[in-house]
């Protein structure tokens, strides 16, 4: 073979090596276990079915959506895990928050920084999405996606109701006001990804901006409503008069609204007994 036949094929095997070269993404992350961050889990990466075709109108249609590897807080947060928060960052406490941040009743089962005796291990409540929103930067994370949510909640189950099945009844959930309150993080049998709580007890706050339409026209990657997600997290102190979603049901509620499916929303700086929150973290891309 002559020189130039020679150049002529080391030519053309750089450039199908370029063609072909696989350029690493954050699909390909393969966390370990002993990376996960204390008092979390990983919810794997890979596609589910989100939605509802039987549901309301805005959960349709039933789509595949594939979601990134994370983090999600095994327990809602707790009062005392919220009051570590607030003595680390007296601007959030129930007698210095800023108005626009609040609706009135922020904290109000709380005598200043000290929560009700008895209930540390009870979610926090009466907090609007601003102070979710903060703590959940303060500790190193962020409130998750409706679409990770979901993901979450079905703990790799496909096409069921609830986080466990079809069925439901006291001795899943907390709800239909059984206690006639929230109760204690963790009374019930977690969900196949190691979660408690993901239907009833209280609504969590999502880092989405709510929208009827959106399962019609959204990503089928990370589908995320309301700008970015960079956006909202880095400038979520501005942002005014969003609706943000609401997911899991509640103590008060029927069995209809505990649906992994069911889409819920609420003014930004509304608080409410009914309502609380959990933290997610993104995997580092290494």
């Amino acid at each position: 073979m002559t020189q130039k036949g020679i150049v002529c094929i080391l030519i053309l095997t750089m450039l199908l090596g370029c063609g072909t070269r696989h350029i690493p993404s954050a699909k390909d992350v393969v966390p370990l276990a002993s990376d996960t961050p204390d008092g979390m889990v990983l919810i794997p990466a890979g596609e589910f079915e989100m939605g509802n075709n039987q549901g309301a109108a805005n959960e349709r249609p039933v789509r595949p959506v594939y979601i990134d590897a994370f983090y999600m807080d095994i327990y809602e947060v707790t009062n005392a895990q919220y009051k570590v928060f607030v003595d680390a960052n007296p601007q959030w406490q129930k007698d210095n928050i800023a108005a626009e941040y609040h609706d009135s009743y922020y904290l109000r089962p709380w005598d200043g920084n000290t929560y009700p005796e008895g209930k540390a291990d009870h979610p926090v409540i009466y907090v609007s999405w601003y102070a979710a929103m903060a703590y959940a930067k303060w500790a190193g994370k962020r409130l998750p996606t409706e679409a990770e949510w979901e993901k979450a909640a079905r703990g790799g189950l496909a096409g069921k109701a609830y986080p466990w099945g079809d069925t439901i009844d006291a001795t899943r959930a907390n709800y239909a006001r059984y206690f006639n309150e929230p109760i204690a993080v963790g009374q019930y049998s977690p969900n196949g990804y190691g979660l408690y709580d993901m239907a009833g007890n209280v609504y969590e706050w999502c880092l989405d901006e709510y929208d009827p339409n959106f399962y019609a026209q959204s990503a089928r990657e990370n589908p995320f409503s309301g700008g970015t997600r960079e956006e909202v997290i880095n400038s979520f102190k501005v942002i005014r008069k969003k609706d943000r979603v609401l997911r899991g049901g509640c103590w008060s509620d029927n069995g209809l609204f505990l649906r992994v499916d069911y889409r819920d929303w609420g003014v930004q700086h509304y608080t409410s007994v009914f309502r609380g929150f959990r933290c997610v973290k993104d995997v580092p891309f290494k």
